[in-house]
C-alpha cells in the first residue's frame, strides 16, 4: 500500500518555483491497477517520478512524504548500490516512449542481464528470461535480436518483460501505449492486465486516453493543476463523475483553462457560467470509495 501525505513537488526554473504537484494526499491499495488521467502539464508524470524516487534537479520534494509499505522500498534516496538493488526489486518503471529506451547496441538477451545483482548468475537469468518472454507473446528468437530488428509492439513487450521480470510489487507505466497503432495498443493493455493477474502486484498507469483507463484500470485518479480532483473505482468515476473536469475528460472535450492557480476552472463547461473556481486540496467522500475535490467559488461571487 502506498500512502501520499500532502505531497508537494516543485521545479526551480531560474528564479521561478513551479509547484507541479501541490498537496496530494492519497492511499493506493495493493493488488490493483490505478489509472492517472489529466491534461498535459497537470503533474501526472512528475507524481510518478516522485513515487519512483527519481527526484533530480531542477525537480525537488518541497513538502509531504511517501510511505511505500513494501520490503526494500522505504522512501530513502537511491544513492548506494545496496539500496538501488533492493529498490529495483520492489519498484519498476516503464517511461514514456519506452520502446525507444532499449539499449540500441546490445541484443535483447543482454538487456536482461544488465541489472544490478545479475552478474553472478547470468546463465540462470537468461534461461528464466527465455521462458518468461514466451509467456508474454514474444518468440524465442527475439532474445537474439537488436531493438531495431523488432516492431514497435514487440519492443514494448520487451520493455514490459524487463519491467516485470523480477516480479516487482509496484509497476509504474507512463503512457505505455504511446506511438502504437490501435490493435497493438489493445494487445499491450491486455498484456498489462495479464501480468497484474499473474503477479498480483500494483500497477500505476498514466495515460491521456480515457478509453485506456476504462479498459484496464480498477481505480481512477484525475489530476488538474497539480492536485487530485477526483478518485474512486473506475466504473463509478465513469458512470457518475462528480467533478466538472472529470466530466469533460470523459466526454473527450477537455478545455485547457488558465494555468495560474487563480480561477483555474473558470472556463469549464458546467462549472457555473462566468464564475471562477479553484481546487481545494481536501478530498471529500461523495459516496463510499469515491472522492472529489469540491470546487470553491473565489472569483466573481456575489457578496
Amino acid at each position: 500500500m502506498i500512502k501520499l501525505n500532502d505531497l508537494k513537488i516543485s521545479y526551480r526554473i531560474g528564479n521561478r518555483v513551479i509547484e507541479a504537484v501541490n498537496g496530494v494526499t492519497l492511499t493506493i491499495p495493493d493488488g490493483s491497477i490505478v489509472g492517472i488521467a489529466g491534461e498535459s502539464g497537470c503533474g501526472k508524470s512528475t507524481l510518478m517520478k516522485a513515487i519512483y524516487g527519481d527526484i533530480q534537479s531542477p525537480m525537488s520534494l518541497s513538502g509531504g512524504s511517501i510511505e511505500y509499505g513494501m520490503k526494500g522500498a522505504d522512501g530513502l534516496p537511491v544513492t548506494t548500490e545496496t539500496i538501488r538493488r533492493e529498490w529495483f526489486k520492489s519498484i519498476s518503471y516503464i517511461p514514456q516512449s519506452s520502446m525507444n529506451s532499449l539499449n540500441p547496441v546490445i541484443r535483447i538477451r543482454d538487456q536482461f542481464t544488465d541489472f544490478p545483482g545479475t552478474d553472478s548468475n547470468k546463465k540462470r537469468v537468461l534461461e528464466r528470461a527465455r521462458a518468461y518472454i514466451g509467456k508474454l507473446g514474444l518468440p524465442a528468437e527475439a532474445m537474439e535480436s537488436y531493438p531495431h530488428q523488432l516492431s514497435g509492439g514487440m519492443r514494448q513487450r520487451v520493455m514490459i518483460a524487463l519491467a516485470t521480470f523480477f516480479q516487482p510489487e509496484l509497476i509504474i507505466a507512463d503512457e505505455p501505449t504511446t506511438a502504437l497503432d490501435v490493435v497493438v495498443q489493445k494487445e499491450i493493455l491486455l498484456l498489462l492486465m495479464e501480468v497484474q493477474e499473474l503477479m498480483g502486484n500494483t500497477i500505476l498507469v498514466v495515460s491521456h486516453d480515457m478509453g485506456v483507463h476504462y479498459q484496464v484500470t480498477h481505480k481512477m485518479l484525475i489530476m488538474y493543476a497539480g492536485r487530485v480532483v477526483e478518485y474512486g473505482d473506475t466504473e463509478s468515476v465513469f458512470a457518475d463523475p462528480q467533478h466538472p473536469y472529470t466530466k469533460m475528460l470523459i466526454d473527450s472535450l477537455p478545455t485547457i483553462g488558465d494555468d495560474s492557480m487563480r480561477g483555474v476552472l473558470a472556463s469549464m463547461a458546467g462549472a457555473g457560467g462566468d464564475r471562477a473556481y479553484r481546487v481545494e486540496p481536501e478530498l471529500i467522500e461523495v459516496k463510499p470509495g469515491h472522492f472529489m475535490a469540491r470546487p470553491s467559488q473565489i472569483v466573481g461571487a456575489a457578496a
